[in-house]
């Protein structure tokens, strides 16, 4: 297992120079010299697009269109507010000190230990995967709608076929595309998702100046197969302008069939599709190995990116809700290219944001993958994801996630995984504010964040409201994401982890205990409820299981303590000979399966060194002395 220091200790307790490990991961590669990525390049515009992924050019209609205005606001105030929530306790987090390659994964792993952060990281690592599933989908649906065969726009260049077995093909395709481009490494992805974010946010502008700049058009729409087979009458939907008669229509929610996989929609499985495109909030996060200033530009750029698509969004409901009848909204996911004053240009921008969003996930599924491979935390399973070219670019992690992402390709449907990939990102920002709460809870000294907009109570409210929403939006994804995991911390517990990380448990058991022993008073103590105390001195451990065996039999739920004398004189020693003892005499204890605690100390003499153990551990009169052993 890998080991290390914990870098929270050593960035707050020893300095930035006392910090020596790399940038890359844990162990991984590139040093300092990887990090070369600013916060708008590095954080801002990774996760705009991530946030915006398929769903601002293709299910705005679905949305709202199933929903109303009322309902779809409601569903996009609660994705924010647990985003929200979610990124108060990032930013918290990332200013607490040094944050290395593999972003909320070793937040949450250098937190709540190996085995939930394993667990969790290679829940999120899922969820990226099929993240990049969905967006790859959802951009082979935009390619079909104009491309396709039996498509009914006008174009004349239906010239694709259509059907499950090519739908694949062409999202393998474009996958080999994306593959290729993460490969080559994070500073070609961000020069690209620079390009990217200008073209989509050319075609956001162009949407937006097209609502109040094209007048009223009726739109014909794809006709729908019939219950037997047969083609059901044309239907035309209908731009309106702006309307109050539209906007009245589209308050109240109209659920109806999902054309695209025939199931009726309802709340949760609108919901899940809307927040499916949310999820973007860690694209900045995953990218930490390559961040100049990781513990500034996480949260300043996330904070950023998450405002300004609230606005975005926000704004796209209102106006679609003001212009579109429902009909063209349910029937026409891609209506934005029949009302807009340049077509193409909206196709670019759908194009792009699918190309970007799935490069998104698929570079940050990488950095989670090599990460967990870099602490070696499932051995020789993930042992190829270690590999990296000479720049550092972690291209077996690479290989590894585009594999998966293959074969999630086989669900065939967007609305299909949507679900799916919205409850594994809920799991993981639920760990997130877990771990937050945890160091809060624990008051840890080294837990000292530079951003102070949170407290405990919103990171309890964000577990609660991942934990609320993922069983809403599907019971049986979500009891099987938690099984899932259980089963995971289960065996990386049957494993063992690296114990240099530290565990929050202690610290949260140590506060604990602390806060009741000071309210355990001796003033209040009665006979009724009188314990044994037992002091048990030994002198031969090897000899000793069948009495420390006894004594606890004996001690009948009271204290039970194991002590041992060493003899000799700490003034005439170079140093402490008890300190180093203590890990074999804690490994007695568990090999006897005794409950008892463990004191050692130095004296010239046993009855000294038994005077100063009955002191020591605050206990009376019992003290059970082995056979053979005088206590002159």
């Amino acid at each position: 297992m890998a080991s290390e220091n914990s870098p929270l200790l050593a960035y707050r307790l020893l300095g930035e120079e006392g910090v020596a490990f790399s940038a890359n991961g844990a162990g991984g590669p590139g040093g300092a010299s990887a990090r070369k990525l600013s916060t708008f390049l590095g954080v801002v515009v990774p996760t705009v697009l991530s946030m915006f992924s398929i769903v601002v050019f293709l299910r705005i209609g679905f949305v709202v269109g199933h929903a109303g205005l009322l309902q779809a606001l409601a569903m996009l105030l609660v994705a924010y507010f647990i985003l929200a929530l979610t990124v108060l306790s990032v930013c918290a987090i990332a200013t607490n000190g040094a944050v290395r390659g593999g972003g909320a994964y070793f937040m949450i792993s250098r937190t709540l230990g190996p085995e939930v952060g394993g667990s969790i990281g290679l829940m999120f690592y899922l969820a990226n995967v099929c993240g990049c599933a969905v967006s790859l989908l959802g951009l082979v649906e935009a390619v079909l709608d104009v491309f396709g065969a039996d498509s009914a726009r006008s174009s004349g260049l239906q010239v694709l076929p259509q059907g499950y077995g090519w739908n694949l093909l062409y999202g393998s395709l474009l996958l080999g595309l994306v593959g290729g481009v993460c490969t080559l490494g994070a500073g070609l992805y961000a020069r690209a998702s620079f390009l990217t974010f200008l073209l989509v946010s050319g075609s956001l502008a162009s949407v937006l100046v097209s609502f109040v700049a094209v007048g009223p058009r009726s739109i014909p729409l794809t006709p729908r197969p019939g219950p037997n087979g047969s083609s059901l009458p044309p239907q035309v939907g209908h731009f309106t302008g702006f309307n109050s008669s539209t906007l009245k229509a589209n308050l109240g929610a109209g659920y109806s069939k999902d054309y695209t996989t025939g199931a009726m929609m309802n709340f949760a499985s609108v919901f899940a599709v809307l927040f499916n495109g949310c999820t973007g909030i860690m694209a900045g996060a995953n990218m930490s190995g390559e961040l100049k200033d990781p513990s500034r530009a996480i949260p300043l750029g996330t904070i950023v990116a998450v405002a300004y698509t609230f606005f975005i969004y926000t704004l796209l409901f209102f106006l679609s809700s003001f212009t579109c009848d429902r009909t063209l909204l349910q029937e026409d996911y891609g209506f934005f290219r029949a009302i807009s004053l340049w077509p193409p240009l909206v196709l670019i921008g759908i194009y792009a944001t699918s190309l970007s969003a799935s490069m998104s996930s698929l570079i940050g599924a990488s950095r989670i993958l090599h990460a967990l491979a870099q602490d070696d935390l499932f051995g020789v399973i993930l042992a190829p994801a270690k590999v990296v070219s000479r720049t550092g670019n972690p291209w077996g992690a690479v290989l590894y996630s585009w594999g998966l992402v293959q074969l999630v390709l086989l669900a065939g449907k967007l609305n299909t995984l949507a679900a799916v990939v919205t409850v594994f990102y809920l799991v993981a920002y639920a760990a997130v504010d877990l771990s937050c709460l945890s160091l809060e809870w624990a008051s840890a000294p080294n837990f000292r964040p530079t951003f102070s907009l949170f407290s405990w109570h919103t990171c309890l409210l964000g577990v609660a409201s991942c934990l609320l929403m993922m069983f809403l939006i599907s019971p049986g994804a979500a009891g099987g994401s938690l099984l899932l995991m259980g089963l995971l911390s289960a065996l990386l517990t049957a494993r063992g982890g690296p114990s240099s990380w530290g565990y929050v448990s202690q610290a949260l058991l140590f506060h604990q205990v602390r806060k009741y022993l000071l309210r355990l008073d001796v003033r209040k103590d009665h006979v009724k409820f009188w314990r044994p105390q037992l002091l048990l001195l030994v002198g031969n451990p090897r000899g000793a299981l069948p009495l420390l065996r006894l004594a606890n039999q004996l001690k009948k739920g009271g204290l039970y303590v194991l002590g041992h004398v060493t003899l000799g004189d700490l003034d005439c020693l170079p140093s402490d000979p008890v300190q180093p003892q203590y890990g074999a005499w804690l490994s007695l204890v568990d090999r006897a399966q005794v409950k008892a605690f463990v004191d050692l100390t130095l004296s010239p003499s046993v009855r000294q060194g038994a005077q100063h153990l009955l002191r020591i551990s605050g206990l009376e009169s019992e003290v059970l002395f082995p056979w053979g052993w005088s206590p002159r």
